[in-house]
């Protein structure tokens, strides 16, 4: 019998492939901006004229190629297309914090 699995309400798939944090976010930010972008109907050449990086940079992070590309640099993108960033440090507990991108409704 296949099981099936259900990824829960407000995580997502990068959240549950156990891959460092880091770069979780800093995939989840670079999602964001795809979709950006695709909301507001530009080609790649308008939004990288939008935004702190070159259309062949953002190329790259529209394919997944997040190496050579800073999580300040996805946030700054994302601050030209018009998002608000808000950084959250909770109060300290036991064990290892966590790192999250959680996005508003």
């Amino acid at each position: 019998m296949m099981q099936t699995h259900v990824t829960p309400p407000a995580h997502s798939v990068l959240d549950e492939l156990r891959l460092e944090p880091g770069y979780v976010v800093k995939a989840k930010l670079a999602l964001r901006i795809q979709k950006t972008i695709a909301e507001m109907g530009l080609t790649q050449r308008e939004a990288a004229a939008m935004m702190p990086i070159s259309q062949p940079k953002l190329s790259l992070l529209t394919r997944g190629k997040l190496d050579d590309i800073s999580q300040v640099k996805l946030e700054e993108c994302l601050r030209a297309l018009g998002h608000d960033i808000e950084v959250v440090i909770e109060p300290r507990h036991g064990g290892a914090g966590r790192i999250e991108v959680r996005e508003a409704a």
